[in-house]
């Protein structure tokens, strides 16, 4: 059999019989077998099938004897690297990636060969393209502190730098009987590390499943005497990694993780990262007799070996698409972990924040500030307020502020249709539409993007450009217009935000047309009105004899996307769609100070703030470190199918395809009868 994680392409699928009653539950496990061509099914196995074990699980022995009184192949499957938020035992769900060893082996079992350590022993993995997506795979987890596990506190930090690491793991773990080891190495191994370094402190490290209160681990606080120390606090491994001069394990995957720290680790007993000449190794194991560098480690390990699942879309994907999924589900358990008190959220959008927000922790609603702010002291919670609702009041020194708006990528339909969003923007500092203070995202947009950041902002705007997605996503054909130099000019509506706080000379609608005609008095002027403003539910009409005097066409209709493709210009105040027509290399002026103004994209004959040129002259940011920041690292998305966290190329791919709930029949009603009622928002709030 095959040592590849499924069959050859076009390969008959090879059943897996099994005799673990775990697989009968695990859903989500027989889905990422089935699409890999290793369907799990009972009864009894054929000559040409083979048999699963979990593991070497308590349960594995009835697989291996069936395996063995029929003489079919064993199938060894576990947990990739990169699993979930939480262990699989604290709740962790399903995991993001499978390891299949169709050896029979197991790549923590040092004393047999298995099929990552025979993928390494045959695979050149001298690719430079495979090598660079290694590269970019280690800066990436390292930059957002990703492990296998991810429910550290990213609010602790470390011990004073200068100790050396002793890592823990739990009593019984596969690993170590395995690996040559046993609860006596863990005490050697804690010796060792004190006879090493006489002067340093020693930092013992307790496993996150030890944390949580499960199994119990080989230390405990007898042992954290004189210069040692216990850690229990969940404090990221990458900042323990970070602090530590030397680091000690016995086959534990924060080994690995040092390895791609920068550590050359001291390893007691024979996972998988030994034997390579990465390590300095207690136990030899002569049979590894090559020499990797980390990323070729890291490729073998990360990228080719594992079978990774994008759980949204269901199906099988690659490493860099398992990281956007784990990225996504981390950040919102690092986010809402603690929950959040929310105020001046409309009835009807409080079903969609409780979704997104409340994954982690109920997110729970209040009727005033004072209220707010009683039910986050007695919960613990954070305060959460609808940007542009926020009141003095709500800012405390005890509870932190986020301030939520839509994201630039919603949804199919109208925020004033009640059509509820796919994106979600959160801000601790300001809010994106707002100039006259810092936010977040002018903070990510000077920031250096992530490694392999840019290359992932290509592709997304590759994507999103080739199925036509922007904001709202409205239907319509593309318009017949005039030929010459065309100007597209987007209405707004006049009492936006963005319009009372960033937009300059003009700030009507009617303005704009003045000053975009004026200025170019002999081009095509395009004035496409906002939708909401033509549905009656917001103010800015310019009547169409009155745009016909200072426009050559006037567009009620018509799809966004398709439009910007037949103009050569984009004249705004504020709106969004100007950052819509860079991305598809249309030219922008910008009257007022959007948040894509004043970085060197566009033509800002607006107000932009000095602050923002200051960080535009330090950070010079290309167009695609500025997508990277707007589209990928400050919004939240919401996968309304698989109704959980998602990376922004799934919620492109739903805009794209239309396969996102609509709103019901009434909700254009309701949101006329919120915008005559307004002053009246206690009757739907």
């Amino acid at each position: 059999m095959s040592t590849a994680p499924y069959p050859a392409a076009g390969a008959t699928p090879r059943r897996l019989f099994f005799r673990n009653a775990g697989f009968l539950w695990q859903r989500e496990v027989r889905e990422m077998l089935a699409a890999a061509g290793w369907p799990l099914t009972l009864g009894r196995p054929a000559p040409e099938d083979a048999v699963a074990v979990w593991g070497h699980s308590p349960h594995a022995g009835r697989g291996e004897a069936l395996a063995a009184r029929q003489g079919l192949p064993l199938v060894r499957i576990e947990d990739a690297f990169l699993r979930s938020v939480h262990p699989g035992r604290a709740g962790g769900g399903p995991p993001l990636g499978l390891l299949l060893d169709a050896t029979g082996g197991a790549h923590y079992a040092g004393g047999a060969p298995s099929a990552l350590e025979a993928l390494i022993r045959a695979n050149p993995l001298d690719d430079s393209h495979l090598l660079q997506r290694a590269r970019d795979g280690i800066g990436r987890i390292r930059a957002l502190e990703l492990s296998k596990y991810n429910n550290s506190d990213l609010s602790l930090q470390a011990p004073p730098p200068g100790y050396v690491l002793v890592v823990d793991q739990t009593r019984g773990d596969a690993s170590i009987r395995l690996g040559g080891a046993s609860a006596a190495t863990f005490r050697e191994m804690l010796v060792a590390a004190q006879l090493d370094h006489p002067q340093a402190r020693i930092l013992i490290r307790a496993h996150p499943e030890t944390r949580a209160g499960g199994r119990p681990g080989h230390y405990g606080a007898p042992d954290a005497t004189g210069r040692i120390a216990l850690l229990t606090d969940p404090v990221s491994p990458w900042r323990l990694l970070d602090g530590a001069i030397a680091v000690y394990t016995v086959s534990s995957q924060l080994g690995f993780e040092a390895i791609l720290a920068g550590h050359r680790p001291q390893v007691f007993g024979l996972p998988f990262y030994a034997g390579w000449g990465l390590t300095e190794d207690r136990q030899p194991l002569p049979r590894r007799d090559r020499r990797l560098t980390r990323a070729q480690l890291f490729a073998a390990a990360m990228i080719l070996s594992p079978l990774w699942w994008d759980p949204c879309r269901r199906r099988p994907c690659s490493f860099e698409e398992a990281v956007d999924q784990l990225e996504a589900d981390t950040r919102a358990f690092r986010e809402d972990g603690r929950g959040h008190v929310a105020l001046s959220m409309r009835l009807w959008k409080r079903g969609r924040l409780a979704q997104v927000f409340g994954r982690e922790r109920r997110l729970v609603f209040a009727g005033s500030p004072g209220s707010a702010i009683r039910k986050a002291r007695a919960s613990g919670r954070g305060l959460m307020v609808w940007a542009g609702k926020e009141t003095p009041e709500l800012t405390t020194p005890d509870l932190p502020l986020l301030r939520v708006e839509d994201g630039f990528l919603r949804s199919r339909g109208l925020g004033a249709d009640l059509v509820p969003p796919l994106s979600l923007v959160t801000d601790p500092d300001g809010i994106y539409y707002d100039p006259t203070r810092p936010s977040r995202l002018e903070a990510l947009i000077a920031a250096p993007p992530p490694p392999g950041g840019i290359g992932r902002a290509e592709r997304l705007v590759a994507q999103l450009v080739r199925a036509g997605v922007t904001k709202y996503n409205l239907a319509g054909a593309a318009p017949v217009l005039p030929d010459g130099h065309r100007i597209l000019v987007p209405g707004q509506v006049e009492d936006d935000a963005s319009i009372r706080l960033g937009a300059g000379e003009a700030r009507r609608n009617l303005d704009l047309l003045q000053l975009v005609r004026a200025k170019n008095p002999r081009a095509v002027i395009v004035y496409k009105p906002h939708p909401d403003v033509l549905a009656g539910l917001r103010p800015g009409a310019v009547p169409r004899e009155t745009a016909l005097t200072l426009a050559d066409a006037v567009l009620e209709e018509g799809d966004p996307a398709a439009l910007l493709g037949l103009v050569q210009e984009v004249w705004t105040m504020t709106s969004t769609l100007g950052f819509e027509a860079l991305l598809r290399g249309v030219p922008v002026t910008c009257l007022g100070a959007p948040f894509y103004a004043g970085w060197g994209l566009t033509r800002d004959l607006g107000p932009v703030p000095d602050r923002r040129r200051a960080a535009r002259d330090r950070a010079r940011p290309e167009l695609m470190q500025f997508v990277h920041a707007a589209l990928v690292a400050y919004p939240r998305y919401f996968d309304p199918v698989s109704r959980r966290p998602c990376p922004p190329e799934v919620a492109v791919e739903r805009l794209a395809t239309g396969t996102v709930p609509r709103p019901g029949p009434g909700n254009r009603l309701l949101a006329k009868a919120q915008g005559l009622f307004a002053a009246q928002s206690w009757l739907w709030r």
